[in-house]
């Protein structure tokens, strides 16, 4: 019987010890807010601008660092802030998609950092129209 107790209470104290509550350290992490994760390019023509910011702040309470952004194909280029971000300031993440591609698209960057989310997925969609030939836009235009 004793031994029995004493197996039940190196269980109970093992269960207390990794039930801490969370670490300071933990507490003082960064933390992304980005206004939005997915930015929707809409119907856009082939060759147009490509380029897009993902805005977010360092809601956090200690400097946010990334040090690393992942495309998920090579024709989507992610641009990270080299510069770490301090608590309450902004910055923006830019990310160029290549629009000499025809047809929709869905594509994601994955960020990493020492926030407390430390890995975060933003999202990229829309879709590439062939631009319209140089006569259908003569000819739509008013004659005076």
């Amino acid at each position: 019987m004793k031994k029995l107790f004493l197996s039940i209470s190196f269980i109970l104290c093992g269960v207390l010890i990794t039930a801490q509550p969370i670490s300071s350290k933990k507490l003082n992490t960064p933390e992304f807010k980005f206004v939005t994760e997915t930015i929707d390019y809409g119907t856009i023509e082939q060759g147009s601008n490509g380029l897009r910011e993902f805005n977010f702040t360092n809601i956090g309470k200690s400097a946010l660092v990334i040090s690393e952004a992942k495309q998920s194909c090579g024709c989507t280029v992610p641009t990270p802030p080299k510069e770490p971000i301090k608590p309450e300031e902004s910055s923006v993440i830019k990310v160029k998609y290549d629009t000499k591609r025809l047809g929709a698209f869905s594509k994601t960057v994955i960020i990493y950092s020492n926030a407390k989310r430390a890995e975060i997925t933003l999202r990229i969609k829309g879709n590439v129209i062939a631009k319209k030939p140089l006569e259908d836009l003569k000819s739509n235009s008013p004659i005076y």
